[in-house]
């Protein structure tokens, strides 16, 4: 027969068995107790990816007295997309856009909204984007002739894009309806200007302009709620060309 197990001692087991219970509970629903917080359907708490904000849009260099020469993705590293409509759209990836610190919503009347213009002040030579041209075609795959692609500023400098970070330039190939040998013929320009307008007229931000623009050039318009009177082209209808 075993002897009784004495009054203190019997205490001393209980207390231990409580601390021992609490010890398990708490390591169940600690950060490091190995356990996924659940929701009330059972489903983790994280937001979905599809919740997340637009990533932000990178700041360039900016506008320079004299450029160099930009290095370009590496060759065939950069895909191109395509709308339902067969638009041309850049690789994210390698031309997410880039914007310049010259320009901001407190300067605007004095940079990309001045009267008698603002980029062909600011624009890098010919002979110099040229160059770029031919590598980020290598860059992108692109094989047609060089005449029909735009070297295009995917946030075009009305739009306060950076004049010659590689992140936000891009060899865009012809639209649907392109006659081989005419050269470009880029429906995006209008929506540059289209959306400059608005900017000067107060229509939409800055900032809003260039995050739809960097993120689908034919659906900015759609996205920002403008719609055009006319079609007039404005004073500032300097197409973003090579």
């Amino acid at each position: 027969m075993e002897e009784p197990v004495p009054a203190p001692a019997r205490r001393a087991l209980a207390v231990a068995a409580a601390a021992a219970v609490l010890l398990a509970a708490a390591a169940g629903c600690s950060p490091g107790g190995g356990h996924t917080a659940k929701g009330s359907a059972g489903r983790s708490s994280a937001p979905a990816a599809g919740d997340a904000a637009p990533a932000a849009i990178v700041t360039g260099p900016g506008p320079k007295s004299s450029y160099e020469v930009q290095p370009q993705p590496a060759p065939g590293s950069c895909h191109y997309r395509y709308t339902a409509d067969k638009q041309p759209l850049p690789d994210p990836n390698c031309t997410p856009g880039a914007i310049s610190p010259a320009v901001s919503q407190d300067n605007l009347k004095d940079t990309i909204c001045k009267t008698g213009g603002y980029t062909s002040g600011i624009r890098p030579p010919a002979n110099l984007t040229g160059k770029e041209k031919t590598e980020n075609a290598k860059s992108y795959g692109y094989t047609g002739p060089m005449g029909d692609a735009e070297y295009d500023h995917l946030i075009s400098l009305q739009l306060g894009g950076d004049p010659n970070d590689a992140r936000n330039l891009w060899i865009q190939p012809p639209s649907p309806g392109h006659v081989p040998g005419k050269g470009p013929n880029n429906p995006k320009d209008s929506v540059e200007t289209h959306l400059h307008t608005a900017i000067c007229k107060g229509q939409v931000t800055l900032a809003a302009a260039q995050q739809a623009i960097a993120t689908d050039w034919t659906t900015a318009e759609v996205k920002l709620g403008i719609s055009r009177a006319g079609g007039a082209p404005t004073p500032e209808a300097d197409a973003d060309g090579d």
